[in-house]
């Protein structure tokens, strides 16, 4: 049974682009278009990743992670970020609220494949 990963971007290119390259990797995705819409999944479902953008409409990557770290009982599936925002600050915000991995756009869907494959076998 492939393993099942939850791409969280209020950009349709983005998900589709993010989608299709896991899918031919023997992925299984989901997608959400935002982080309320992604946290709702996410707390619903069973995911080995989750992949999200930071800067989205409503509810930011980050403060879906912090949502779903808090949670009861917590949400310990891996998050890797993928962002524009590229600050140490940002990123130490990111890793404060739980996140496992940051990929900086634009990427390498080749790349973020690997990432994908290096953070599972964790």
């Amino acid at each position: 049974m492939p393993q099942k990963i939850l791409v969280v971007d209020d950009d349709a290119d983005i998900r589709d682009l993010v989608s299709t390259k896991l899918e031919s990797s023997g992925y299984e995705v989901e997608t959400a278009g935002d982080g309320a819409a992604g946290l709702e999944l996410a707390l619903g479902n069973s995911y080995s990743l989750i992949i999200s953008d930071i800067m989205m409409p409503g509810m930011s990557g980050v403060e879906m992670v912090h949502r779903l770290r808090s949670a009861e009982p917590a949400v310990t599936v891996p998050v890797i970020l993928l962002t524009a925002k590229n600050q140490e600050r940002d990123i130490q915000t990111g890793f404060a609220a739980g996140i496992t991995d940051y990929i900086v756009k634009p990427f390498s869907p080749r790349a973020l494949a690997a990432r994908v494959t290096e953070v599972l076998a964790r």
